[in-house]
């Protein structure tokens, strides 16, 4: 499955303010007959029990997404979508019934109507937010296999950072999640900043004026935010004054193309709220030099020198605790400045092997998606052409030094947060956001840091933590519950569960989510999977697909 040339061209960032309506037929690569310009939309709801008047989640561990250790046993109340009380039930390990006689029992009582679920020894938190997420971009997925990945590994809430289907069909899927119409979890939508807002008399951003224009035709059509690759200075600067202004979120992925006239820093001065990945941030840190050490012959088009020379810039950039790190550290976390890292995405990077064989892709990747993956000059993130030991050692090293910042920036009171940007470089919907959780832990996050990033400061990050992001009276019913301990062994979350011997030394898998709850509505995670591995089966056996070595059979 090959991308449009248009959605090509704009996530490698070459695009420039004035050229970013799609282009003609003429000019797109190839499609499959199963693609079409967008992806199928969810059907109506036929998953879920709920809302109830109450449902009672009994006997769980909770983990609420404040950085607070576990504690439990405790029953949690839910009045329709909103926790209502959260009860001390007893002591880990002591049977309630020994200490506490059932005539005097103080635990929460169900009433008519009322569901209750036995989770004793499981553990409760609050529903993960994704906070980098694409609806696409191989458009015969259809966003009913995307979401069910997601609910089905604890995903209750996503930033959608792009909008390529078009701005009515996001904010479509939008409402109707937000309405609980659709099997999808929550949705802010982001809109690719030069994107047509849907009227005729709003013109491309390429000026200040233009752009402030942009950015309230945006914001009339009720979008939650922008996202930006890049812009000239004083049209971003305008462009971010202007979202301040009505409300509206602002994330960017800082292009090379334009990086080295505004950096991470700069657009954090400026009024960016978050950054993504991680481009920007080693130039902002830069203290012998004002660009990247390209090799004259580099060019920007060519996948293979843009992630392999990408590889080679954390180095290029001050050393940990200089003074230059410190002060770029310090200033942004003043400016309560988030990062996203979305370490998860290049992950193959240092590892192609790993990523491209992961045990999840036999039976969660549809075969177009899988053929995306594979090597291919005009498909974004395929760059395979020759990828190396020298490349994978590069950006080994590469992640070290990211990582040792991201630590440092979350140290010193930074907000990190957490999204997966599958559906590119071999990392799938769901699997990408489970290893991303195990990447922070890598980089020096505690399990419970690591949790909060996934919960609290997600939520802070999408001005919803007054409702979202914990586990907490008043809040609503976000949550997910599993049936293992996810501080002791996070891999436990993927859908595959992990690997464990038994007492009779028998191999079983454990874990996986159990509940996904989303607005007071129960989610049988297990079952959701289920139905993405029926659709990958149906899918293959149609055109008798297996998935292949690249170059097998050749």
């Amino acid at each position: 499955m090959q991308l449009t040339m248009w959605r090509f061209l704009t996530c490698l960032a070459l695009f420039t303010i004035v050229a970013m309506l799609p282009i003609g037929p003429e000019a797109q690569t190839k499609q499959s007959d199963a693609d079409s310009d967008v992806i199928q939309k969810a059907p109506p709801r036929a998953e879920g029990e709920g809302p109830f008047p109450h449902l009672i989640l009994r006997g769980a561990t909770l983990i609420d997404g404040t950085g607070a250790p576990p504690v439990g046993p405790v029953d949690i109340v839910i009045e329709k979508n909103r926790i209502t009380k959260i009860v001390n039930v007893g002591f880990p390990g002591v049977p309630l019934a020994d200490k506490i006689p059932a005539s005097k029992s103080f635990r929460p009582k169900a009433g008519p109507g009322d569901k209750e679920l036995d989770v004793t020894g499981m553990y409760v938190l609050p529903g993960f937010i994704n906070a980098h997420v694409h609806f696409g971009p191989v458009h015969s997925t259809g966003a009913e296999y995307i979401f069910k990945l997601w609910l089905g590994h604890g995903i209750t809430t996503v930033r959608e950072v792009w909008g390529e289907n078009g701005i009515a069909w996001s904010l479509d899927e939008r409402d109707k999640s937000e309405r609980n119409e659709i099997t999808a979890p929550r949705i802010k939508a982001y809109i690719a900043f030069g994107m047509h807002p849907d009227n005729d008399e709003i013109t491309d951003p390429s000026t200040p004026e233009a752009a402030r224009k942009w950015v309230d035709a945006l914001a009339d059509r009720g979008a939650d935010g922008i996202k930006f690759i890049g812009a000239p200075p004083d049209v971003f600067q305008a462009a971010l004054d202007e979202a301040k202004r009505r409300h509206l979120g602002t994330a960017a992925h800082l292009s090379q193309t334009f990086v080295a006239r505004a950096n991470a820093l700069d657009t954090a001065r400026w009024g960016l709220n978050s950054m993504e990945h991680w481009y920007g941030l080693p130039e902002a840190l830069f203290d012998s030099r004002t660009v990247q050490d390209f090799p004259l012959d580099y060019n920007y088009s060519n996948e293979q020198n843009r992630f392999g020379y990408a590889g080679r810039l954390w180095l290029q950039a001050a050393a940990p605790e200089s003074p230059k790190w410190n002060e770029v550290r310090d200033e942004l976390v003043k400016l309560d400045f988030t990062i996203d890292p979305t370490f998860t995405i290049y992950e193959a990077n240092r590892d192609l092997m790993r990523a491209r064989r992961a045990e999840w892709h036999d039976e969660y990747t549809l075969p177009d998606l899988w053929r995306h993956y594979a090597p291919n000059r005009t498909d974004h993130g395929s760059y395979w052409f020759y990828w190396t030991t020298e490349d994978e050692v590069a950006w080994k090293h590469n992640y070290q030094r990211w990582m040792e910042f991201i630590n440092d920036f979350k140290n010193h009171g930074g907000r990190v947060t957490t999204g997966e940007d599958a559906a590119f470089i071999y990392s799938l919907y769901g699997f990408g956001y489970i290893r991303e959780l195990e990447l922070l832990r890598e980089a020096g996050f505690h399990p419970l840091e690591v949790f909060r990033a996934a919960t609290l400061n997600g939520a802070e990050l999408l001005g919803v933590s007054k409702n979202l992001g914990s586990v907490e009276v008043g809040k609503l019913a976000d949550l997910v519950v599993v049936p293992v301990n996810p501080l002791e062994n996070i891999a436990a979350l993927y859908g595959t569960g992990a690997i464990k011997l038994n007492e009779n030394n028998e191999i079983t898998r454990v874990g996986g989510v159990r509940y996904t709850i989303k607005d007071g509505i129960v989610y049988d995670a297990p079952k959701l999977l289920a139905d993405v591995r029926r659709m990958v089966k149906e899918a293959k056996q149609k055109e008798n697909f297996t998935l292949q070595q690249p170059g097998a059979g050749k």
